[in-house]
């Protein structure tokens, strides 16, 4: 794709539930942008310092400083949690009849490491979570065509258990492959009991995409798209 017309996506599905905010920003979408959508809504805004781990914070009361980790989790209201990403997936997650929300960053090290379950059991375990009704959104991520990767990765995966259809031989080049990493996250939703309809794809590759930021294209030069996602009761 060489240009999308809108500055952000959505998912149709998630904008039907009237008390969610959310979005996928694309290379133009920045904090103010987010701030002048909400104006006069009185949110909140919370980043993490993302450091590709399975980390995930239960946000019960506004903290005072950025939390190292890679996802969020809360019930609270006008709270925007916001990720950052520049090829690897975000996620964003509403339970809708117990309002939770959740926001992950889920590169190569987080899914191996298995942050997507950690925040499905924590969403269980902490907040009486029920996956069978969890709704998903997958954001815009590096594509499967794109995603070079190199033999040890693939190891990581295997010594995790997890499954390794999700990576390519690469057709030239001995001891490399090519990762699928939306499939690597998506089988693992589906593993813990998400509903398959209610998993929803941009499926946009941030790589072949000049409209989105890639690093894998542009390196230490790429911006970072942020994703979203809030509750106002």
């Amino acid at each position: 794709m060489d240009q999308h017309p809108d500055d952000i996506f959505t998912v149709p599905r998630l904008e039907q539930i009237p008390y969610l905010v959310h979005g996928f920003g694309t290379e133009k979408w920045r904090e103010s942008d987010i701030e002048a959508k909400l104006k006069g809504k009185n949110f909140r805004l919370l980043f993490l310092n993302q450091i590709h781990s399975n980390i995930v914070h239960f946000i019960d009361e506004i903290p005072s400083d950025n939390l190292d980790g890679d996802a969020l989790i809360t019930r609270l209201d006008r709270l925007l949690m916001v990720i950052k990403t520049a090829d690897c997936l975000p996620v964003l997650m509403v339970e809708e009849s117990r309002k939770i929300i959740a926001a992950v960053h889920c590169g190569w090290r987080g899914t191996q490491s298995k942050v997507i379950q950690r925040v499905l059991k924590g969403m269980e375990d902490h907040y009486n979570g029920q996956l069978g009704s969890l709704l998903v959104a997958l954001g815009p991520s590096i594509g499967p065509e794109c995603y070079e990767v190199g033999q040890d990765v693939q190891q990581e995966f295997g010594k995790a258990d997890l499954p390794l259809e999700v990576f390519r031989p690469h057709p030239v080049k001995e001891g490399k492959y090519f990762l699928d990493l939306r499939e690597a996250n998506l089988l693992q939703l589906l593993n813990l009991g998400v509903k398959r309809e209610n998993i929803f794809t941009v499926d946009c590759c941030t790589h072949c995409s000049n409209f989105l930021p890639s690093f894998r294209r542009d390196g230490e030069t790429a911006g970072r798209m942020l994703s979203f996602i809030g509750m106002s009761f």
